[in-house]
């Protein structure tokens, strides 16, 4: 059992992430920071993740005892990076590409404490059943997928109806990998 003894805040106002530290039993504050979300475009997937991550948790001036938690999502399919769709016709495009096929999902998490950075990503692949544009405008409409890296989420429509199976963890392709997460915070 995590005994924690110092306040954690999350630097995320995503409602998945909120959601699953509540669920994991922790006590946090949510602060936010707007931070700009470019990379090198040599970084590899799982680099842009961390990156991404980094740069957040770099913007946060934690107190000796404070534990900041960020967080970044990508989604990549054939060499292609998907983060958040800009609008329909972009969230569109991109549920058509992962129609069919296997993606993979990248959570890369930042711990930043007494002044150190931990990171760690994870990776979780996804197998898609074929949509047809009835269904990908369906979801669209309904599910207003523009806050969520590939146009989806695995907890709503799409998950429940479109997610064939998955390789690794559920949670991570939510937002964060709460298990990886778990062991770390035991660690720090």
């Amino acid at each position: 059992m995590l005994k924690q003894n110092s306040p954690i805040i999350l630097a995320s106002k995503s409602p998945r992430r909120q959601e699953l530290l509540q669920l994991m039993g922790l006590d946090f504050s949510i602060e936010l920071k707007e931070v700009d979300e470019s990379y090198p475009t040599d970084l590899s997937a799982e680099r842009i993740a961390i990156h991404i991550a980094e740069k957040k948790a770099k913007a946060f001036e934690a107190g000796p005892e404070q534990i900041i938690i960020t967080a970044d999502t990508i989604v990549a399919i054939d060499n292609e990076i998907l983060g958040k769709p800009e609008n329909e016709a972009d969230a569109f495009g991109m549920l058509k590409k992962l129609s069919g096929k296997m993606h993979t999902v990248y959570t890369g998490v930042c711990i930043k404490y007494k002044g150190n950075i931990h990171s760690f990503y994870d990776e979780t692949e996804v197998f898609c059943r074929n949509l047809n544009d009835e269904e990908i405008a369906h979801y669209i409409k309904y599910y207003q997928p523009f806050d969520k890296a590939g146009s989806y989420g695995i907890q709503d429509w799409f998950g429940i109806t479109a997610v064939e199976r998955i390789n690794g963890s559920y949670t991570n392709v939510m937002g964060l990998p709460t298990e990886k997460l778990y062991k770390k915070l035991m660690e720090i």
